[in-house]
């Protein structure tokens, strides 16, 4: 089974120069978590909406003020339309993400495969994707990046903030 049969065609983008405001609105509008980043029409990044979140987080910034290009420029695992699903599932287990953007041999977006367009297929019965795979696939994007909580204060305000006691 090849990428194109499963991606999402005709992704929504954002610009480097776009503010997050911008791209959360737009982010809502079109109810997504993520968006490629176009620059001349070429991919250049690729802007999450946990990205969105940890810039504003940890920046005391506004939304309005803070362009697209100081969070999510850079290298992006893609995939390309006549990928196998295979080779697709191999680089989100390497990359450890849940969603490729699909370019083509110019660089330029052509649409989007994520973990859940894989998962929705090996429901609907395509049995040309092994459902064991796609659980690998599944368990290596959403395992814990290392990030333990470093000391008992951590998860005491961790405890406080969520209403746990």
């Amino acid at each position: 089974m090849k990428v194109r049969e499963l991606m999402t065609q005709h992704a929504e983008c954002c610009e480097p120069g776009m503010t997050l405001a911008a791209a959360t609105e737009r982010m809502w509008r079109i109810d997504c978590g993520v968006l490629p980043v176009v620059e001349g029409g070429k991919l250049a990044g690729i802007l999450t909406d946990r990205d969105i979140c940890i810039a504003l987080g940890t920046r005391d910034r506004r939304a309005s003020e803070v362009l697209v290009r100081e969070v999510a420029m850079g290298h992006v695992e893609v995939c390309h339309p006549n990928d196998d699903i295979r080779t697709a599932m191999e680089a989100m287990r390497r990359a450890e993400v849940h969603r490729l953007p699909v370019v083509n041999d110019a660089n330029e977006v052509e649409g989007i495969l994520s973990v859940n367009d894989i998962v929705l297929a090996v429901d609907r019965g395509y049995d040309a994707i092994d459902s064991e795979e796609v659980m690998e696939t599944v368990k290596a994007v959403c395992q814990h990046r290392g990030r333990a909580l470093a000391t008992m204060e951590t998860l005491d305000y961790c405890s406080c903030a969520v209403g746990v006691t």
